[in-house]
């Protein structure tokens, strides 16, 4: 019986996770469930799965957790995820919690070792932002802890498993591919006038409205280029994308000899979250197969257009921490895309905007080295700032009178 902890529960990949421990009951137990303020959800699943553990943020909530629930052990705020990310009940931690605030329970989990009854603890990953921005340090203090980090994103999944019995010395290439999003093909006049709703509307993929934009804006896409990166130990001059539309080879990758492995399926979440929790076994799930004949053709392209200068972006940061081991621009690139994401969903900016606004931060960024989390969260809020100040800038430019319209774009 492996005991998860499933942190982000109420989040698109934590839901499906928790259907999957469900219809595994012999196997799998979640003992540890966290969310931020989705509380009914987490009450429902509280009912259902009788953790041992929950940690919530408002000091509010846990009030009425704890008086609802006295047998359960609730923790609060950023203080009480790393408190549970210590715990010793459980033996593989679900990272699904959305943002750089999966970074330091990662960290933390790492650190403690969490719960070794059979053997290491195993992360299974998620949460793409713990290795964007601080993956230098992820990645060795869980060699040196002897930690498993399994990659639950599609793609990261897919490379995992096309890599498995080789030898990471035999990559050529890593292909990540990407679907397109909801605006492949658009020409610039069309993605100016595009709206949130038309932004969460994903071709082929069920998720949650922060990575559904990241998506459409291709961002996602370069986080996980830098993700990539430190997974597998690979330059980033060795990995590409694809425009795949139809999502069904989820990555492939190209040894030095020639052959290339592709992972294929249907597009559904089930699969890698799955895999991480049966690895290396792997069990039988309800998932649809694909049909080949019905399919006919897969088509890639080469990704062109706006939304290119998101992967320019991401392949820029990286050539700064492998030529001068300054981490710095990938987390100015992922916490300005955080703040800027929220103001897109809230209906303060544009769609162009979060781009536009993205390559200004960058270029006022003073790239540095990183020593550890409080300079990882320091770069953050840094980034965070000069976005809101870019888009605040913008602002008071439309509002005078006469100025430029295209201030922001610096075209």
């Amino acid at each position: 019986m492996k005991r998860i902890a499933v942190f982000g529960s109420t989040g698109s990949i934590g839901t499906q996770a928790l259907s999957i421990i469900a219809a595994n009951p012999r196997r799998l137990e979640a003992v540890l469930l966290t969310c931020r303020s989705r509380i009914d959800m987490l009450r429902e699943q509280i009912e259902r799965f009788h953790p041992a553990i929950v940690a919530v943020e408002r000091p509010e909530d846990a009030a009425e957790l704890r008086r609802e629930y006295p047998n359960l052990r609730v923790c609060c705020g950023r203080d009480g995820l790393n408190e549970a990310a210590q715990a010793e009940e459980y033996d593989v931690m679900l990272n699904a919690i959305v943002g750089i605030a999966g970074l330091e329970p990662t960290l933390t989990a790492i650190a403690f070792g969490g719960g070794r009854r059979d053997g290491n603890l195993t992360i299974a990953l998620a949460n793409k932002e713990t290795l964007v921005t601080g993956g230098r340090f992820v990645m060795s203090a869980a060699a040196n802890a002897g930690i498993s980090i399994i990659p639950v994103d599609s793609e990261h999944s897919a490379i995992f498993q096309c890599l498995a019995g080789n030898k990471d010395n035999a990559i050529k290439r890593i292909m990540l591919t990407a679907s397109g999003g909801p605006f492949r093909g658009y020409s610039l006049e069309q993605l100016k006038s595009v709206t949130v709703e038309d932004a969460l509307i994903h071709p082929n993929w069920n998720m949650g409205r922060k990575i559904t934009v990241d998506s459409a804006t291709m961002v996602n896409k370069g986080l996980e280029i830098i993700e990539a990166k430190w997974l597998y130990g690979t330059e980033t001059s060795r990995i590409e994308v694809l425009i795949h539309p139809q999502s069904i080879v989820h990555s492939l990758v190209e040894y030095e000899d020639g052959a290339i492995m592709a992972q294929m399926g249907f597009p559904s979440m089930i699969v890698p979250i799955s895999y991480a929790f049966s690895h290396p076994e792997r069990w039988t799930t309800d998932t649809r197969g694909v049909d080949l004949a019905a399919l006919g053709a897969l088509r890639f392209d080469a990704p062109t257009g706006e939304t290119r200068r998101s992967l320019d972006m991401a392949y820029r940061v990286m050539r700064e921490s492998e030529e001068y081991g300054r981490d710095s621009g990938a987390i100015a690139l992922n916490g300005a895309n955080e703040a800027l994401v929220q103001l897109f969903l809230d209906g303060e900016i544009a769609f162009l905007d979060i781009i536009d606004t993205l390559e200004h931060v960058l270029e006022r960024h003073d790239s540095r080295v990183v020593k550890g989390i409080d300079d990882i969260m320091d770069a953050d809020r840094q980034a965070r700032e000069s976005a809101l100040s870019l888009v605040r800038r913008q602002r008071r430019s439309v509002a005078t009178p006469g100025a430029s319209q295209d201030a922001n774009r610096g075209h």
